[in-house]
């Protein structure tokens, strides 16, 4: 038997726990306020399956403006607040407990009309949130009051285009 080297295999993280108030987040600028928390990314481990996932809450009256993702699959499960999902033009309640499975490509946008903040976990297949939220928000540390509402970066196109983004 000759020496094949080192492994070809990928190597993969140990398991881990994400503790509240532990994970990576930053504050959101405008429609949707808010904050995301990326509690798991490839900035921090290797996954077998490429995904990320985190959490994000949106402001009474706040949205995450319509846009789709390619090749990229979403999964949201609603965990409080009460909202709207539109999902290539159909309207679907978000309310604690529902599940959103959004395809590649479908347009989607979620809006807080409810009275309390929309609170939602996200996952990502394959991952590249966590470049975007970083580049367009402001770091946030767990506890820290709300910053004033703040405008997307100039260049946000340009970071949309860079991450996981369709462009319009």
């Amino acid at each position: 038997m000759t020496d094949q080297g080192p492994s070809l295999a990928p190597s993969f993280a140990t398991s881990f726990a994400t503790q509240p108030g532990s994970a990576e987040s930053h504050w959101q600028p405008q429609p949707a306020n808010g904050f995301v928390e990326v509690h798991v990314s490839r900035h921090r481990t290797t996954t077998r399956t490429a995904f990320e996932s985190g959490l994000q809450e949106i402001v009474v009256g706040g949205h995450v403006r319509e846009h789709a993702h390619d090749p990229h699959e979403e999964l949201i499960l609603v965990m409080a607040g009460s909202g709207t999902a539109v999902i290539d033009g159909a309207r679907y309640a978000m309310q604690p407990g529902t599940t959103l499975y959004l395809a590649p490509n479908s347009r989607h946008t979620f809006l807080n009309e409810g009275q309390e903040p929309l609170k939602f976990f996200w996952v990502l297949m394959p991952g590249g949130l966590s470049d975007f939220f970083a580049a367009i928000g402001r770091e946030r540390q767990a506890g820290q009051p709300a910053p004033a509402p703040f405008s997307r970066p100039v260049n946000v196109d340009q970071i949309e285009a860079d991450t996981v983004f369709v462009k319009s």
